[in-house]
């Protein structure tokens, strides 16, 4: 899946968080005249949270990139996958504070000493 970036999603209330993730990806869908660029999975309930995976096709990202220019420079982050994390989370952060992002293969590199 070379072509997907996937992103680890943690959240209190899955029903409310996978529905503005979607509207997000959907209005940036819209922007850039894409389409099924994004799928998500089911979520799996542990320790009072929902966890699932989004993924998102690197031609969305890129496409982001190329329309915000210099602006998504600005954005925290090395690199687009991670600067793309702050863009998402800053515009669905708004509306439902209660989840967490991270790239799916960071986490599972061993990086953080728990998997």
């Amino acid at each position: 899946m070379e072509g997907r970036i996937n992103i680890n999603v943690s959240a209190i209330d899955y029903d409310k968080t996978s529905k503005a993730l979607t509207r997000q990806l959907s209005l940036l869908e819209e922007m850039v005249h894409g389409g099924d660029d994004f799928v998500m999975t089911d979520s799996e309930f542990a320790f009072g949270w929902h966890f699932f995976v989004l993924s998102v096709n690197r031609t969305l990202v890129e496409k982001l990139a190329e329309m915000m220019g210099p602006d998504f420079e600005k954005l925290k982050g090395k690199g687009n996958e991670k600067k793309f994390l702050t863009w998402l989370a800053n515009n669905v952060e708004e509306k439902y504070p209660r989840f967490k992002l991270a790239i799916k293969e960071e986490m599972e590199s061993g990086k953080f000493g728990i998997f």
